[in-house]
């Protein structure tokens, strides 16, 4: 992973934005910015967990490779968050797959000065107790969506949660992608992306997707988005949204 300049900012995370001055000046010394690349693997499951990241503007997901090598994502991770952190408490063992979907930078910190911190700072703690409940919350609802809600509804859900994290109108998206991370096949998505191009809820161009009708598409998204949203709300407020 290449390091990149300190123009980008550590506080573009809003996990560590929402820190109180003298809890993040202790982590800070020991944060790093990096570079993710889209489609990058930054941990297999099993694999021993090393690193703790921040994301900026890039946007990673967890997925669960099955034996006959399909996948599905179980949690999605943007600027609001942190990952690599839950397992890494424990066995230090990831539980999939962390790979990038969309490429920006991170703030990085090896695992051990994050557990200092968190033993150090009890504000700290506590903030990152109520993510790991938002978490939990969102791989709930997001493996109940993908078990009983149309495919449409979960391509609207995947795509709003993504426009929410990049603050851009073209998600940089391809037909695959979606379709892994909603389990199902990448005909079946193009048909759906489709049906929503053409009732003006989004437009199609290579290699991206382009949100015309945010409105629109929460119509016709399933609940979870709303009940994945209201727990970002009622848990940490002002780190899911501006």
């Amino acid at each position: 992973m290449a390091r990149v300049s300190n123009m980008a900012t550590h506080r573009a995370n809003r996990l560590l934005a929402a820190l109180e001055p003298e809890d993040f000046a202790y982590l800070e010394p020991h944060l790093e910015i990096v570079d993710l690349h889209k489609r990058q693997v930054l941990y297999e499951a099993g694999e021993i967990i090393r690193y703790t990241y921040f994301p900026h503007d890039a946007v990673v997901s967890l997925v669960n490779v099955l034996e006959d090598g399909s996948s599905v994502e179980v949690a999605v991770f943007g600027r609001e968050g942190v990952f690599g952190l839950i397992s890494a408490l424990f066995t230090r063992e990831s539980f999939g797959r962390y790979i990038v979907q969309i490429p920006g930078t991170a703030s990085q910190v090896e695992i051990e000065w994050l557990r200092e911190t968190v033993n150090a700072c009890p504000r700290m703690r506590l903030l990152l107790h109520r993510f790991t409940e938002v978490l939990l919350a969102q791989t709930f609802q997001i493996v109940t969506c993908n078990a009983v809600h149309s495919v449409e509804a979960r391509c609207c859900r995947w795509l709003l949660s993504t426009h929410d994290r990049v603050e851009q109108d073209v998600l940089p998206l391809t037909h695959e992608v979606l379709a892994e991370m909603i389990g199902t096949q990448r005909p079946t998505v193009s048909i759906v992306l489709g049906t929503l191009q053409t009732a003006g809820l989004i437009s199609q161009r290579r290699g991206g997707i382009v949100i015309t009708d945010r409105a629109g598409l929460e119509d016709v998204a399933c609940e979870c988005y709303g009940k994945i949203r209201r727990s970002y709300e009622r848990l940490l407020p002002h780190t899911y949204f501006a």
